[in-house]
């Protein structure tokens, strides 16, 4: 790969970054928004760093009409190097797919952080919550106050991994798709729609161990689903959307 083309790359590279992170969401897929600066940034630098080594080439061959003929350069990288424009166009043509049923069925649900003291629940019916909060009330509240009450909660569809129903689920980033947890409640009384189907969930608390103690599962009787759009910023455990 001759230098020329490696300046390409670096400056193709900022422009995809700078265009990924300025014009679309969909860098919202791999990292969480704090991020975005960071991103614009890179984008700028690697772009700046392109024009720079072009311009500096542009001095070299001006200087070289001067001692032409005294060699050749024919250092040059292995030409599976080209294979870096590969992601680098990508970010123009073609995005990766984001993180699914796929990922949730592989990797275990993240714990909650112990919580310890709630706060009177909303008399709303049904109540929204997000699938962290429903998980704490089950297990941790010791007042018992979500025995009976009504919930709508939203997430994508996974499939359960012994084929028999499915969970809905919330993929977290912390930082980023490296670092992403998931948290997942089990749905009974219908059966699994298709995987990565985001849906408004309502429902009340499966019965299943002792409710306000570890032993108690996150689990939904559903009432109702209704399919939803995927949210802008997916990669939260937001409370729900209203159903449309």
């Amino acid at each position: 790969m001759r230098r020329p083309v490696q300046t390409l790359l670096l400056a193709l590279t900022g422009i995809g970054l700078l265009h990924t992170a300025l014009f679309t969401d969909t860098y919202l897929r791999y990292v969480k928004p704090g991020l975005r600066p960071l991103l614009i940034t890179s984008g700028v630098v690697l772009l700046l760093l392109g024009l720079a080594a072009a311009a500096a080439r542009g001095g070299q061959e001006h200087a070289g009409h001067d001692d032409h003929g005294l060699g050749h350069d024919h250092s040059g990288a292995p030409r599976v190097a080209w294979l870096l424009f590969l992601p680098a166009i990508s970010l123009f043509c073609y995005a990766p797919p984001a993180l699914g049923a796929y990922t949730a069925a592989r990797s275990n649900a993240r714990p909650v952080a112990v919580q310890k003291g709630f706060a009177p629940l909303p008399a709303t019916s049904p109540l929204p919550l997000t699938l962290t909060d429903f998980t704490k009330r089950v297990q941790q509240d010791p007042s018992r106050s979500i025995r009976t009450r009504l919930v709508r909660l939203t997430g994508f569809v996974t499939p359960a991994e012994d084929g028999d129903g499915w969970y809905l689920t919330r993929i977290i980033f912390t930082c980023c798709a490296a670092d992403s947890q998931t948290v997942k409640i089990r749905v009974y009384g219908t059966e699994a729609p298709p995987a990565n189907t985001w849906l408004a969930v309502t429902g009340t608390w499966h019965p299943q161990g002792t409710l306000g103690t570890r032993t108690a599962r996150a689990a939904l009787d559903v009432k109702d689903t209704r399919p939803i759009a995927q949210p802008v910023n997916a990669f939260t455990d937001d409370l729900p959307l209203t159903p449309s």
